[in-house]
């Protein structure tokens, strides 16, 4: 069963994660800011994970801190879930259509970190959530899990349904990439992703 449980403690968040790609649930989400829980959320059920975490923030400044330094830790939790990565995918491309709104993300689990955003700007608040804060939530994720992620959202006008849409196929994409390809070996002509 391929699972991690991290624990982060800050002066400014602290979080506690565990996760586990191969079971649909239970999910159990403890974070501040609705908007956020609801994102969190939806990506465990899209993605097939069993996520529970509990999270608290210094809020009262703002939810950066807490929604990077939770992203740090589901980007280590899938690190680690990962293993040796003999067996996955390594690739995964989905794009959502979200009424007006459409996000299309394709990633590569490289070991080589590295964020790509294009298309339409993300400004504005959704509930306590900046929108610029999808950008610093997907930086960490991909930087602590090593993944190789673009993103583009070529379409929408509701600030909602297109940071929805994110968190959506970034979710299935990162389904298709950790499924088993039934070889069981490494993805990589170098012998190691790393």
């Amino acid at each position: 069963m391929r699972t991690a449980s991290i624990e982060r403690s800050t002066k400014e968040t602290r979080i506690r994660l565990e996760l586990a790609l191969d079971r649909p649930e239970p999910v159990d989400i403890k974070v501040p800011g609705g908007f956020f829980r609801h994102m969190l959320e939806l990506f465990a059920f899209h993605g097939g994970f069993s996520l529970a975490c509990d999270v608290t923030g210094d809020t009262d400044v703002d939810m950066h801190h807490t929604v990077e330094d939770t992203a740090i830790c589901l980007g280590q939790a899938f690190k680690i879930a990962l293993g040796d990565k003999k067996g996955i995918a390594r690739y995964g491309l989905f794009s959502v259509p979200m009424d007006e709104a459409r996000a299309v993300v394709h990633l590569d689990i490289s070991g080589r970190p590295f964020v790509r955003m294009d298309g339409k700007e993300l400004v504005g608040t959704c509930g306590s959530f900046d929108a610029e804060l999808v950008a610093e939530f997907l930086r960490a994720f991909a930087f602590n899990a090593g993944i190789t992620l673009h993103v583009s959202v070529d379409c929408g006008e509701n600030l909602h349904h297109m940071i929805e849409a994110i968190f959506k196929a970034l979710a299935r994409a990162l389904r298709i990439a950790i499924d088993q390809d039934g070889r069981g070996i490494l993805p990589s002509t170098k012998g190691v992703i790393d």
